[in-house]
Formats: C-alpha cells, sequence, structure tokens
C-alpha cells in the first residue's frame, strides 16, 4: 500500500506537469523565465510564498498558473483598476474566464461578477483590498474554498515602503480569518526593512521567500544634472520621437507645462495626473496603451498599473521620492527585455523640496528618520562616480559587477581632489552665518552683484568672489557632492538654509581631503561607448515585416478596444518576422502563441507573412 507521502509527492509531481502544460497550451510558452518555475512549484505544494522579483519577470503567470490547474478558488488583490482591467483582458485572450469587483463597475456588472465566481463559472476573481475586506464579502467567502490568495504589490502592506496604502493593512488579517488558504505576495521592489515587515503583518513569517535578481541588464542608467530642462529634454527626446515613453514630473503644473511644451515642439504628449476626471485619465493610458499616444508626462499617479512592454525610456524631470519609487518606476521600461533608456535630470531644488515633503507631511519621527536616510541614500546614487547599478542593486542586498550599460561605466568620471575649493565652499557658508540657501552662497562666492548680497553687507566678506574662476553650473554641482558624502546638511527649520556637518568641519580644518566628480556639462544624445547589453534576438529580422506585423496587431487592438501587447507581444512578433511560419503548425512553436490565440489570429497573420515572403 502506497504511502501517505508517497501519494502527496505523486499529487504535487501531477500538479507541476499539469502547471507546464497550462504554461504550454493556455499561454504558447515553451520554458518558464527566472525563478517562475520554483514559485510555482512552491506555491503548488501548498506554502505561502513570498516572492520578490524585477518588473517584466513574468511574476503573473506565478500566481495565474496555479490559479488555473486549482479545484479552488483564488482571490488576486491589486491595488488598481487599470491593472485588474488588463490583466483580465489578457487572460481573456488566452481562453481563461476571470473576474472583477472595482469600483468603475455598476452596481448589477459588480453583482454578476461575483454571482459568476460564486457559482463557480469562473475561478478567478480581481479585487481591491478595500472590497474585499468588507464584511458581506468576508462572510460570504467563508462559504467558499478558496485555495489562494494572492497579493499583488504586497509592499504596500508596509509603512516602511514607498507607495504604503492604509487599506492594505487589513489584509494582516488574512491569515487568521482563512487558515487554511495559501497567500501570496509579489513586489518588485522591498529593502530588508520592508521585506521583514512584510513578513510579519502577512505571513507570521511562516512562508517561503524568493528574492529574485533585481537586475534590469537592458535598461541604460544616465543621470545630468539640471541646467536648462528644455533644451536636454529635446536633445534626449530628438531620436526617439516614435518610441514609447514616461516622463516623470513632481507636481501636476509640472506635467501640465512639459505637455504644451513637447506638443509645441511637435511631439505626441498627453498630460496625466490625480486631479483629472477619472474618464480623462482612463482615455489618456488607453491612448498609451494602444499605442495613439508616445509620451505620457505625468506625475507618480501615472504608476503601478502600467504593464506595456514596449516602453522604451523613462525620463525624471524632477527627483524621485526614494531609490525603491525610482527603482520601480524605470522599471515601466523595456518590460519585453529590448535595450531601453532611462534619464534622470535633477538639481538642488529638487532636493529642497523632498527634504520639505518629508519634514511636513510626516509627524513621526522615526518616519522622518528613515524617509530622510532613504533621500540620502538615492542623492548618492545620483552623485556616485561609481557604477550605478552596482550602488542602485548594493541598496536592495545585491552585489553586481560593473555593468558597462550606465554613463559613468561608459564614460567614466576623474576623482579630483577637491579639498580647497571645499574649503573655500565652507568658509562662505561659515562666513555668511549658515543663514542661507545654494544661491546666495554661490553668489557670494562667485562675487554677485545681486541686490541680496549688497543688502546684507556680503560684499566685504573676505569669501567675496574667491570662487570666481568657477561657474555657477561648477558650484551647484560641487555643492550637491559635498550633500551626498554628508559634509553639507539642509536645516528646514531655517526655510532650507544650507549648514555645515561635523566631517564638513573636519574638512573645513584640513583633517579630512574632499575627492569630487568633475561632470562637465555634456551631450546626453548618445553614449561614446556601446553598452554591453545588446538586442541579440533582432538579427534576421526583416524590419519591414515586422512592422507591417505590428500595424496588423494595432488595427486587431483598435476594433477590440484592447491594448496591443494583448493580442502579441512584440518578442511574439520578432520571432515571427525571423522564422516566418508557414502554417498552424509552425506557429504554435512560437513563444507566445497557444491554441485561442491561434485560433483567433494565427490565419490572418500567416497570411500576411506569406504575401511578404512573395513580395518583400
Amino acid at each position: 500500500m502506497p504511502s501517505l507521502k508517497g501519494n502527496i509527492v505523486d499529487l504535487i509531481n501531477e500538479l507541476n506537469t499539469k502547471a507546464f502544460d497550462v504554461l504550454r497550451d493556455t499561454f504558447g510558452y515553451s520554458s518558464y523565465k527566472y525563478k517562475q518555475k520554483e514559485i510555482i512549484e512552491t506555491v503548488i505544494s501548498g506554502n505561502h510564498t513570498l516572492a520578490i522579483m524585477p518588473t517584466g519577470a513574468g511574476k503573473s503567470l506565478c500566481y495565474q498558473i496555479p490559479a488555473i490547474i486549482s479545484s479552488k478558488k483564488t482571490i488576486i488583490i491589486s491595488p488598481l483598476i487599470s491593472l485588474m482591467d488588463d490583466q483580465i483582458s489578457a487572460l481573456k485572450e488566452c481562453g481563461v474566464q476571470a473576474e472583477k469587483i472595482h469600483s468603475d463597475l455598476s452596481y448589477s456588472e459588480r453583482i454578476t461578477s461575483w454571482k459568476n465566481f460564486k457559482n463557480g463559472n469562473s475561478k478567478i476573481i480581481y479585487m481591491s483590498p478595500e472590497r474585499l475586506m468588507t464584511e458581506n464579502i468576508i462572510n460570504d467567502l467563508k462559504t467558499m474554498e478558496i485555495g489562494l490568495f494572492v497579493i499583488d504589490e504586497i509592499h504596500c502592506v508596509s509603512k516602511w515602503g514607498h507607495h504604503f496604502r492604509p487599506d492594505y493593512n487589513a489584509l494582516s488579517k488574512l491569515k487568521l480569518l482563512f487558515p487554511n488558504s495559501n497567500i501570496i505576495g509579489f513586489t518588485a521592489t522591498a529593502d530588508k526593512s520592508t521585506r521583514l515587515d512584510i513578513l510579519e503583518k502577512i505571513f507570521n513569517k511562516n512562508v517561503k521567500v524568493f528574492i529574485a535578481s533585481l537586475d534590469r541588464p537592458n535598461l541604460s542608467l544616465s543621470i545630468s544634472q539640471k541646467t536648462n530642462w528644455k533644451a536636454q529634454l529635446i536633445e534626449y527626446l530628438n531620436p526617439r520621437k516614435t518610441q514609447s515613453g514616461i516622463i516623470y514630473c513632481l507636481s501636476k503644473k509640472k506635467t501640465e507645462e512639459v505637455t504644451s511644451f513637447l506638443i509645441d515642439k511637435g511631439f505626441n504628449a498627453s498630460t496625466y495626473h490625480a486631479g483629472l476626471d477619472g474618464q480623462v485619465r482612463k482615455n489618456v493610458q488607453n491612448k498609451f496603451m494602444t499605442d495613439q499616444a508616445h509620451i505620457v508626462v505625468a506625475t507618480i499617479a501615472f504608476g503601478m498599473g502600467i504593464d506595456k512592454p514596449d516602453i522604451r525610456f523613462v525620463i525624471h524631470l524632477n527627483l524621485p521620492g526614494s531609490v525603491e519609487a525610482y527603482s520601480q518606476e524605470i522599471g515601466r521600461a523595456g518590460r519585453d527585455g529590448k535595450a531601453s533608456d532611462t534619464l534622470l535630470i535633477y538639481g538642488l531644488d529638487d532636493l529642497v523640496i523632498r527634504r520639505r515633503m518629508i519634514d511636513e507631511n510626516i509627524s513621526e519621527e522615526k518616519f522622518k528618520f528613515h524617509e530622510n536616510k532613504r533621500l540620502d541614500y538615492l542623492l548618492s546614487y545620483c552623485e556616485t562616480p561609481e557604477c550605478r547599478r552596482k550602488v542602485l542593486l548594493g541598496y536592495f542586498d545585491e552585489k553586481s559587477e560593473n555593468c558597462n550599460n550606465c554613463d559613468n561605466c561608459l564614460n567614466p568620471p576623474a576623482l579630483i581632489d577637491g579639498t580647497i575649493l571645499a574649503q573655500k565652499l565652507l568658509s562662505t557658508i561659515y562666513r555668511t552665518g549658515q543663514f542661507f540657501g545654494q544661491v546666495h552662497i554661490i553668489n557670494v562666492l562667485r562675487g554677485s552683484e545681486d541686490k541680496k548680497v549688497f543688502d546684507k553687507g556680503h560684499q566685504n566678506l573676505s569669501v567675496y568672489g574667491i570662487g570666481n574662476d568657477k561657474s555657477k553650473e561648477f558650484w551647484q554641482s560641487f555643492l550637491r557632492q559635498m550633500l551626498a558624502y554628508g559634509h553639507l546638511k539642509i536645516n528646514f527649520q531655517k526655510y532650507g538654509a544650507i549648514q555645515i556637518t561635523n566631517t564638513g568641519v573636519d574638512v573645513l580644518k584640513n583633517k579630512n581631503k574632499f575627492m569630487y566628480k568633475d561632470i562637465p556639462i555634456k551631450s546626453i544624445k548618445e553614449n561614446t561607448k556601446a553598452p554591453k547589453y545588446l538586442n541579440r534576438d533582432l538579427t534576421d529580422v526583416d524590419s519591414a515585416l515586422l512592422n507591417n506585423l505590428k500595424s496588423l496587431r494595432l488595427d486587431i487592438a483598435k476594433k477590440q478596444n484592447l491594448p496591443a501587447f494583448t493580442i502579441f507581444h512584440d518578442s511574439t512578433l520578432i520571432q515571427m518576422s525571423q522564422r516566418r511560419p508557414k502554417n498552424e503548425i509552425d506557429m504554435l512553436e512560437i513563444d507566445g502563441v497557444g491554441p485561442t490565440k491561434l485560433k483567433k489570429y494565427g490565419l490572418i497573420f500567416i497570411d500576411l507573412i506569406s504575401k511578404h515572403s512573395k513580395h518583400p
């Protein structure tokens, strides 16, 4: 008689086989990537699971496949309506029925969705946390067999996280309310303190944790000091006019200013921020997802729900709020694995605003301290002479070699002994009483005839004009580096006055040297060296055929009002242009083509490829 343990092993093996069958026959992929296989097997085995995976790693399949093969029901908790809608559209294109309940649906639509889920017409339902944790829903769920609770963007649970949402707090009750259900959580960004908070709140630390490399080698990383943002932006965008991209700004007003400027310059740009009407925001997002708008200029409101595979660039025109926020926002580029660019343009004014926001919006001192430390690390990342990828991944406790795909690797900055220059700057700050911000200090340092300088009598100081051999831009950069190294600080109780720290005093007294990174104002059009990361899968691609395939996909998507990538991803179209399938059997060999999509679209795409092959 077989043992109970043997039966369990046989059952798990059978489920693993079913999981791969779903991967191949439903989603059209011949192999797993990243840690998908290990995570899926862990979930199938009945373990609580926390997975930290980079954007574009295919986390959705890690819970969709177990949900499909399970005999029980699955609740997927998502923070955004747009994310729910896109995922359900993609599932339906693969022949998988899933329901949703959110505020954009009418009352009758919500009732119908819930009945379909409750009656077994669908085993999968997407909900927001606040909708899930209502008394009526919880009581109803207790009458059903719930196999999985999936918490997407689980970092929203933690106050240490960069997108804390109070409504996620209630999810800590799930482990008590449904002790026989598995809980699995996913996030792309979580530092150590956030991870520990998640483990304690959601899982009671009884959980298997997967931390995939957060490295995205296809993303180039560049930072430029802000001089003339309009000129810098146009220089960067001109070679990218037909590409999809996101430009992040700190304020609603700024997004509108930038959008208006870009439209005047002939760019296809739209504004997105929380102050716009909900339908307007929905239309902007829909146009972007269906390739009718190339550039979206947005606040962070245009956030977690964006899952467009072919975003080729992400630009920050202001300093992000944290390393986690920055990592997640740039992670929206290049989800298809193709080479994509990121650029952060910032100035000291951004730092001042960010510090003030922390000071004014956070009351608890421990959280204020934490946020300031996170911002310190981001500033260090901006000013580092080292490989940026090394510094970025280091924040998440991940080691990395030099990437050869960031501005510092491609054009290494020289380190120069700036002790004397630092002493000039520190002396000016000291002599003016440590009461003034960057502009006034640099004006005194450079011997400016600014009215405020003369009103304060600072033209009579010994430090007046001792730095007039350097440009304003040089001193701005130099001052930022001293802030990044902790020799200076910004006092918000004194309206952003720049003050000297203890380590700064050591430099002033010649006890320590200060080495700085010389950053000349340089072009951001192209890197002078080729990056290590290349689009190796673009070999043998017929660009004319690929463009025709993309046009066909867009026509189909427009008719069905769907994002283009839910029809076929770019990587699928690239394989089609390379392999040129002649029949349905050939087409099934293409990654991303399963039986359902083959039935819907196979012959149309085969016909186009055939006609192109006859008349290239």
